[in-house]
């Protein structure tokens, strides 16, 4: 999680549970996605701050 608190890239999660993935090669992409009860499109903003997290429709800022 240190390592993550150093990215450049903001993120955010409740608990840390790592856990090994199974290596398919296989992939998806520009999928609409639910994450707790709210819809994430492609082409969406995410904005995140130790406050919370905010998805928009265009850029903000």
């Amino acid at each position: 999680t240190l390592e993550l608190a150093e990215s450049k890239v903001g993120i955010r999660a409740l608990a840390a549970h790592p856990q090994k993935s199974v290596k398919r090669n296989v992939g998806e992409r520009d999928l609409v996605v639910d994450i707790a009860g709210t819809t994430v499109k492609p082409g969406d903003m995410i904005y995140a701050d130790e406050d919370g997290v905010l998805v928009a429709d265009r850029p903000l800022i």
